[in-house]
């Protein structure tokens, strides 16, 4: 079975390109070339890339002088909601809590944020206790 992308997610290069404008805000395509980590890509390879964010409505660009300035269209946090509903999509199902008990069994959570995960958990449920004795049924 082939890989195929789902339509708005990113490819490991588009990501890259994505969080050096998330952190530096409009950049030049020289500008986010000089950021990108690991082996330096040709100027070319950039700008082509920056214009298929473009085509995607990923990222905006505007004409200063006599280069393009491209900025994020996308924020990192739907970026991020999109990736995870991918995986949990993939991988459990579509199943969130799936995932979450998966991370916990396999003890990729720690100690101290398993506490954080308990104190929104609980969070989470006073509201709908609140509310239940409201309406009557507790």
């Amino acid at each position: 079975m082939g890989r195929r992308k789902k339509k708005g997610q990113l490819t490991p290069l588009e990501l890259e390109i994505m969080k050096v404008l998330w952190a530096s805000g409009p950049a030049t395509v020289q500008s986010v070339q000089e950021r990108l980590p690991g082996e330096s890509l040709a100027y070319t390879t950039v700008q082509t890339m920056l214009n298929v964010l473009h085509r995607k409505g990923k990222v905006r660009r505007a004409l200063r002088g006599r280069a393009y300035q491209y900025s994020a269209a996308l924020t990192r946090d739907k970026a991020i909601g999109a990736a995870i509903r991918d995986v949990v999509d993939r991988l459990f199902g579509g199943s969130a809590e799936s995932l979450v008990m998966s991370l916990i069994q396999r003890r990729d959570i720690q100690p101290e944020k398993l506490e954080q995960l308990s104190a929104l958990i609980e969070q989470q449920r006073e509201p709908r206790a609140k509310k239940e004795i409201k309406d009557g049924n507790a």
